[in-house]
C-alpha cells in the first residue's frame, strides 16, 4: 500500500502538470433504435423481384428443355454405336471415329449446358444487385423517418418485436421506385 500511494501521487502530479495526457472519458453512445428488414422477402415479394424471377424461371425451363433434347440426341447416338458393335457392323477405325465423335458431342453438350447455367446464375446476381442498390436508399430513408440508427437483416436476428420489421414498407416503396429490373446482365469481363 505504501508503494502504491507515492506512485499514485506521482502520476497525479504529472497529470496536473501536463506531462501525461489526460485519460479520454468514454462518450456515451446513443440508445440503439433498430429496424429489421427481411431481404429475402423484399426480393421474392417486390414487383421487380417477381417480374425478374418469372423471367429467370423461363430461362430455367428453356435450359431444361435444351438439356433433355441434348440428352435424347446423345442417347440415340450411343444406342446406335452399341447396336453397331452388337451386330458387328461397326468395328475398327469406323467404331473409333464414331466413338470419338460421340465424345466430342457429349463434351460440347456439357459445355453448352454449363454456359446456360452460368448465364442464369449471372442473371440472378444482376437482379439482386439492382434490387440491393435500390433498397439501400429506401432503408436509409425509413431509418431517418423512424429515428433508427441501426438496420438489421431479419436473417441476422434470433427474435425481434414485430413493430421493428419494416419489410412491408420497404417493399411498397421499392415497388414505386423500381417496378422492374433487367434480367440481362452486362457482358462478362474479359469477353
Amino acid at each position: 500500500m505504501r508503494q502504491f500511494l507515492p506512485s499514485a501521487a506521482l502520476a497525479a502530479s504529472l497529470l496536473f502538470a501536463g506531462a501525461l495526457p489526460a485519460p479520454v472519458m468514454a462518450q456515451s453512445a446513443p440508445a440503439a433504435t433498430i429496424i429489421v428488414v427481411d431481404i429475402e422477402r423484399v426480393v421474392s415479394q417486390s414487383a421487380a423481384g417477381k417480374q425478374a424471377m418469372g423471367e429467370i424461371q423461363g430461362k430455367v425451363t428453356a435450359l431444361q428443355t435444351r438439356a433433355n433434347a441434348l440428352q435424347g440426341q446423345l442417347k440415340t447416338e450411343a444406342d446406335a454405336i452399341q447396336a453397331g458393335q452388337a451386330n458387328k457392323s461397326l468395328a475398327g477405325p469406323a467404331l473409333e471415329t464414331r466413338v470419338r465423335a460421340f465424345g466430342d458431342k457429349q463434351q460440347a453438350a456439357q459445355q453448352e449446358i454449363g454456359r446456360l447455367e452460368n448465364e442464369i446464375q449471372r442473371s440472378r446476381q444482376h437482379v439482386l444487385q439492382q434490387i440491393s442498390a435500390a433498397v439501400g436508399p429506401i432503408v436509409s430513408q425509413v431509418m431517418k423517418e423512424r429515428g433508427a440508427n441501426i438496420a438489421v437483416p431479419k436473417a441476422a436476428t434470433l427474435q425481434h418485436a414485430g413493430a421493428l420489421d419494416v419489410t412491408a414498407e420497404v417493399i411498397s416503396r421499392l415497388d414505386k421506385s423500381l417496378p422492374k429490373v433487367s434480367t440481362n446482365p452486362p457482358p462478362a469481363q474479359g469477353k
